[in-house]
Parts: C-alpha cells; sequence; structure tokens
C-alpha cells in the first residue's frame, strides 16, 4: 500500500510540474502575442497615414502566386 501511495505522489508531484511548466510557457506566447498586435496596429496606422498622404497611390491587395 505504501509502495502504491509514493507512485500516486509521485505521479502528482510530475503533473504539477508540467502543468507550472506549461503555465509559464503559455504566459510567455501570450506576452509575444499581445508585442505582435501592438505591431499589426502600429502597421495598420502606417499604411492609413500613407494611403492619406498618397490617395492615387493604390496599395495592391492581392494573394502571393503560391495561393
Amino acid at each position: 500500500m505504501q509502495e502504491r501511495m509514493t507512485r500516486v505522489e509521485m505521479k502528482i508531484a510530475f503533473m504539477e510540474d508540467t502543468v507550472e511548466t506549461l503555465n509559464a510557457l503559455v504566459a510567455e506566447q501570450q506576452k509575444i502575442i499581445d508585442g505582435l498586435l501592438l505591431k499589426i496596429e502600429r502597421l495598420e496606422s502606417k499604411i492609413s497615414d500613407l494611403a492619406e498622404i498618397a490617395p492615387g497611390l493604390s496599395i495592391p491587395n492581392k494573394k502571393p502566386p503560391h495561393y
């Protein structure tokens, strides 16, 4: 019985460690996503500004040939 309890405790400890590792990874990925979203907003703003400066200039919205 004691051996079985020890195995269960070891499995729980391993799972807790895994959850902590995954939680840290998700938090890191969320920071990266937040940064990328901010960059997208800035790029959209710059594109909008450029469109106002040169209204006759059309920005092509074509898919690359490999699509």
